[in-house]
């Protein structure tokens, strides 16, 4: 199978690199010094699953990689439109595009620039990151993907994606509530996300710290009461089955917000925390902790570090 993906990250650089392994074409979109060291000495996967090294196409432009089925999508959500517009000739040649990113609004701003038609839904669940130009570190062993069709055209695409996934031996599911399974993730994800950044810490003290915990539980039932409202069929127990999640997580885990913060970049509140506060206003509903963790986190949104300026001034 012949597969783009546009994000060299932690999700996108693993599981490109895993479909590598196993012999299929596969073409990374990466940039700077990322894609120089990609170019020289190959993609490095250190990994508890096994560490590889794959030689692989890489480029800045998608017009200069060869034609896909498949682009996997796993840029940082704040590059979104500006990514997926770079992949018109990919898609203009019949590919298909399935985002793994965070949130649950993927699907409809990627099918905004390139067509609904073209996109798929996905989710993909593991720890991992740039831990120098070149080099993807995943953390624990979890490495999940989830994806399914929007449009009953797109599942041929879908199970022949699927195939591909077994031959790299990567552990993934077609699921036909694609929307259903972005949302029980989200339930997950805004609250990792809203307290390992808030706190700068790990799961293990989120979950073994009384008020960070009821933190954590707050911003999940604000979260899921919104996918209720949304017409999402979400279990009366997720929040429950989900915290049980937590508790068997690695407890050196934290979302990659808090590292991104931590590094001093870009953050994803808008379209985490922040979504959830919003779409919970549009909806009728009060979200005040998810509301509260955007708040504290927005001088930070665009990498900016106030109490530095004020500290050199």
């Amino acid at each position: 199978m012949k597969i783009a993906v546009m994000g060299a990250g932690g999700v996108g650089g693993y599981f490109g690199a895993r479909l590598a392994q196993a012999g299929h074409e596969v073409s990374f979109v990466a940039r700077g010094k990322h894609l120089d060291a990609i170019r020289a000495k190959g993609l490095v996967l250190q990994s508890p699953l096994g560490d590889a090294t794959v030689r692989v196409r890489a480029a800045q432009d998608p017009a200069e990689l060869w034609p896909a089925d498949v682009i996997l999508f796993a840029v940082k959500l704040w590059d979104t439109e500006a990514a997926a517009a770079q992949l018109r000739p990919l898609v203009q040649g019949g590919a298909y595009v399935i985002p793994f990113q965070n949130g649950v609004e993927s699907i409809e701003r990627v099918g905004k620039v390139l067509g609904p038609e073209h996109v798929l839904g996905g989710a993909a669940y593991i720890a991992g990151r740039i831990g120098e130009p070149g080099v993807i570190v995943q953390t624990g062993t979890m490495a999940r993907l989830r994806f399914g069709p929007v449009l009953a055209a797109q599942r041929k695409v879908a199970e022949t994606f699927l195939a591909a996934c077994r031959d790299a031996k990567i552990e993934a599911e077609l699921n036909d509530d694609i929307v259903k399974v972005l949302w029980e993730k989200f339930v997950l994800l805004v609250a990792i996300s809203a307290t390992t950044t808030v706190a700068r810490t790990n799961v293990g003290t989120v979950r073994g710290d009384a008020d960070l915990r009821w933190l954590l539980e707050t911003v999940m039932r604000e979260t899921w009461a919104l996918g209720r409202r949304k017409g999402v069929k979400l279990a009366d127990d997720l929040v429950e089955q989900t915290l049980k999640f937590v508790d068997g997580l690695p407890a050196e885990m934290r979302a990659s917000m808090a590292a991104d913060l931590e590094a001093g970049g870009k953050l994803e509140a808008p379209w985490l925390s922040g979504a959830v506060a919003r779409m919970s206003r549009e909806a009728g509903l009060e979200a005040p902790a998810n509301r509260t963790v955007f708040a504290a986190l927005k001088p930070y949104l665009d990498g900016d570090r106030p109490h530095l300026r004020e500290a050199k001034a």
